[in-house]
């Protein structure tokens, strides 16, 4: 087999699930069809499944192709077009099935056990229904292996933005999941004006996604489009003798803060608060986690109006004996997305910003999903809310080192 890095990565993988996020034709079917093979060839006697969203794409690519490499490689096969399986002989001893399954039925997925179980094109389905789908699968992935080999389940598919699959690996990512990226570009056996020919009709949006085999919101602009969740990313934790920078959002019942560590010429994001009830809980919240540091608040400076218990917002926080960095009123929406995004990544290629993803996996998503609506960041979503808590801390700690603006404490 013929096969390119990516393929071979995703191959020899020995994750759980490990998945194959690629370009247009990036290879993403062909490291598929090799690893089912190798799969079956390892696993004799055991059964292993194909699944794909229809029948016509089992009929048009899965089943051509898996059965044009089984003779390339010397196997005998007898293909049942009626129950949609492959039978694999090796000198002429049956070594067990392929099993091909489409996923629009999710409830057909039944009556069978297998070894090993490989989705092609999982964001082609809607996420609720890929979620069900998913758990049919591992449900049929039952077989008991040699040696107490765990059963895996793998995925290979095009981002088509923040559906399943990016659920899947990037927000609930573990170390028993592995994702590998594909591009287009690394196949050096596309024809002549493949890539061009999608450059020239494809938005930059689509291109990230089916040239680079990038995540990106495919419906409207990104707000925080400077964000790359490996570029922007520190290891950082709180320590010792680290004063807290803490941005911070007003909601009831969705209070959010981000806390900053300023370390030489970055700020590192290094933990999130989400959720929290109201102001007092959320100061309390602070007060019992980072006890004995020297806190600063930059809170949204509309707190200076809310109002609880006749209390404004602000005056709570400073009842906690916070120091309280504000302007006279909030930054313009505009120039906030924009401090933010070059924090983010400015013109000579700096990163000024780094959050550390793991310890703050609500704010990274809400930088990677958040996009404009009617021309403004979308508040339907609940992504602003971190998003605004960054915004205020990014903006507050360059009025506190005197970049710009008026403070009030």
């Amino acid at each position: 087999m013929k096969l390119l890095p990516a393929q071979i990565d995703f191959i020899n993988s020995k994750a759980i699930h490990t998945g194959m996020v690629a370009g247009f034709g990036s290879g993403k079917t062909e490291a598929a069809v090799s690893k089912i093979i190798i799969k079956k060839a390892e696993l004799i006697g055991i059964d292993v499944a194909y699944y794909l969203p229809t029948y016509n794409l089992i009929k048009d690519i899965a089943l051509p192709r898996i059965t044009a490499s089984l003779e390339e490689i010397g196997f005998t096969f007898h293909v049942n077009q009626t129950d949609k399986f492959i039978r694999v002989f090796n000198f002429g001893k049956d070594i067990g099935r392929i099993i091909m399954r489409t996923m629009d039925n999710p409830h057909l997925i039944v009556g069978y056990e297998v070894g090993y179980s490989l989705i092609d094109e999982c964001d082609v389905l809607p996420q609720k229904k890929m979620s069900h789908v998913f758990s049919q699968i591992i449900a049929r992935n039952r077989a008991r292996l040699p040696d107490g080999e765990p059963n895996r389940t793998d995925v290979v598919g095009t981002p088509e933005g923040f559906r399943w699959f990016y659920d899947f690996f990037v927000t609930k990512s573990s170390p028993s999941k592995a994702l590998i990226r594909a591009k287009t570009r690394d196949n050096p056996f596309l024809p002549k004006g493949y890539i061009n020919n999608l450059q020239d009709n494809y938005t930059k949006e689509q291109l990230a996604a089916y040239l680079e085999g990038e995540f990106i919101n495919l419906t409207s602009g990104t707000v925080y489009y400077k964000y790359d969740r490996q570029l922007n990313y520190t290891d950082r934790e709180i320590k010792v003798a680290d004063v807290l920078h803490i941005g911070m959002d007003f909601n009831i019942e969705n209070m959010s803060a981000v806390v900053i560590v300023i370390d030489k010429a970055q700020k590192h994001v290094v933990d999130e608060l989400m959720g929290v009830y109201d102001t007092e809980s959320m100061c309390r919240l602070i007060r019992e986690r980072y006890e004995g540091y020297s806190i600063v608040v930059y809170p949204d400076a509309s707190g200076n109006n809310r109002r609880t218990g006749g209390k404004s917002d602000i005056m709570i926080l400073r009842e906690y004996k916070f120091k309280v960095v504000h302007g006279s009123r909030n930054p313009n929406v505009r120039d906030r997305v924009n401090a933010v995004n070059r924090a983010l990544c400015n013109a000579d290629d700096e990163r000024t910003l780094i959050v550390n993803s793991l310890r703050c996996p609500v704010l990274a998503e809400a930088l990677e999903r958040q996009s404009y609506k009617a021309g403004e960041p979308d508040k339907t979503t609940g992504f602003d809310h971190a998003t605004d808590a960054l915004g205020y801390g990014v903006m507050g700690t360059a009025i506190k080192r005197g970049v710009s603006g008026t403070l009030l404490s």
